[in-house]
């Protein structure tokens, strides 16, 4: 409600998550260690500039997870997501100086879905003051790239005011740092309101961000038809979302095998980060590391354990003009009882039923099976916010073989999950899953 929005509220109402105006001069790291950054823009295209060199980003969507392995695929910068209170940015920011990469660090600001009111003119100003303690406080690294101020504040916005909160911290930024510009990420759906937004609200902005997945084809058309004559940035984009894929008769959404996913990551690399790199100044790939959302698998480019999945090796490709040199193993396809995912797998309760996939390996390692059955997921939140990792259901396979198991369907009637992971014993996996209801 208006006016009564108390200081914890607002705090932990601050997020950023799963996610060319105001000059700023080139040349050498300044006498505080921080390394300038500019945008330059020639007859339409622009170039960003880190202590006067180009700096051309390579870069991925980091959670809490190894970021020497970054760099060891030839990346060289990652996006965060931070919420008020996640750990301090300062040992994120020393540890990618390690490893010799910079950081789009993520300024949380508050969502109206969580409840921030941008009605309530204190809760905007302690969220302004908090923004501005952290600009004070992370400025003067050297591996700092450049600020998203907030993590697509336009998703299910009904107040514009979160657009003028974003302009002012962005102002504020160019005031005290100057030395790194400013973008949000947004979501970026494509209303007449949001564009207006966009230029009349946050005209401080350097960088108009966009977050998209099957959707990022089309980008360069969206950004063209709404006239927008900044640099853009593709701040997350990755497989083809939950809500964009089929689903099955009882609503289950069919996820793409890791195989599927790596081509996905391949062509849009190609056919949209790489065809328009003089209006997209940089990218992140997401997600370098894993989450559940949805399932354990839809946006991780890891699995659990660490072990990297084949969109490792398309990124690796794509930053360094060469495939690793041990690649992970490769699914053809899954099937339960003889169906595909997307064949509405209907089982009876406690019967069984053959599973079986096929997978190769194209370094001729001896593969192994994990499978695993899990109860769909009753998540229903968006944006990339937490969810509650399904139950495992233990018991329900035998006679496991290369590339073969026995499934008993659960005694308990409902929507349900087929997983299996293909190991190589170098550190990578294929994986693959099949939804399915039981009567």
């Amino acid at each position: 409600m208006k006016g009564k929005t108390t200081i914890a509220a607002a705090v932990m109402a601050l997020s950023c998550s799963w996610q060319v105006a105001g000059p700023v001069s080139a040349g050498q790291p300044s006498d505080s260690g921080a390394i300038p950054v500019d945008i330059v823009e020639h007859e339409g295209r622009y170039e960003l500039l880190r202590g006067g060199q180009p700096y051309a980003i390579k870069g991925a969507g980091i959670g809490n997870w190894d970021i020497a392995s970054l760099a060891a695929h030839g990346g060289n910068s990652f996006r965060n997501w931070r919420d008020y209170d996640s750990p301090d940015g300062l040992p994120i920011l020393d540890e990618a100086a390690r490893h010799g990469l910079t950081v789009a660090m993520c300024l949380p600001i508050g969502r109206e879905r969580h409840g921030f009111d941008y009605d309530d003119a204190q809760a905007v100003a302690r969220q302004f003051e908090f923004a501005r303690s952290e600009v004070l406080r992370y400025k003067d690294h050297p591996a700092l790239l450049l600020w998203i101020i907030g993590n697509e504040p336009d998703l299910e916005f009904t107040n514009p005011g979160v657009f003028d909160a974003i302009n002012d911290i962005s102002k504020m930024i160019h005031e005290v740092d100057g030395q790194h510009p400013t973008t949000t990420a947004l979501s970026f759906s494509v209303k007449p309101e949001l564009l207006d937004h966009i230029e009349q609200r946050m005209p401080d902005l350097d960088i108009i961000s966009v977050q998209k997945y099957a959707d990022v084809v089309n980008v360069p058309r969206y950004i063209d038809e709404a006239g927008i004559d900044r640099p853009y940035m593709v701040t997350e984009w990755g497989p083809v979302g939950h809500w964009e894929v089929e689903k099955t008769s009882w609503g289950a959404p069919i996820e793409h095998d890791s195989s599927k996913k790596a081509a996905h990551y391949l062509k849009n690399y190609q056919d949209v980060i790489a065809a328009h790199s003089g209006r997209i100044i940089g990218s992140y790939a997401v997600l370098w590391g894993q989450k559940q959302e949805r399932t354990p698998t839809w946006y991780s480019m890891f699995l659990a354990d660490g072990t990297a999945t084949e969109a490792v090796d398309v990124m690796h490709y794509a930053w360094n003009g060469a495939w690793p040199e041990n690649r992970s193993p490769q699914i053809a396809n899954l099937l339960l009882d003889s169906r595909t995912s997307d064949e509405d797998v209907v089982l009876e309760r406690g019967g069984r039923y053959e599973a079986r996939v096929r997978a190769h390996d194209p370094d001729g390692d001896p593969l192994t099976y994990r499978w695993v059955v899990m109860r769909e997921s009753a998540a229903s939140q968006v944006g990339g916010d937490k969810e509650q990792i399904p139950d495992v259901i233990s018991g329900l396979i035998d006679d496991a073989d290369n590339g073969g198991a026995g499934v008993a369907a659960p005694q308990q009637a409902g929507a349900y999950r087929l997983f299996v992971y293909v190991y190589d014993g170098q550190e990578h996996a294929g994986h693959a899953n099949i939804p399915f209801l039981v009567k």
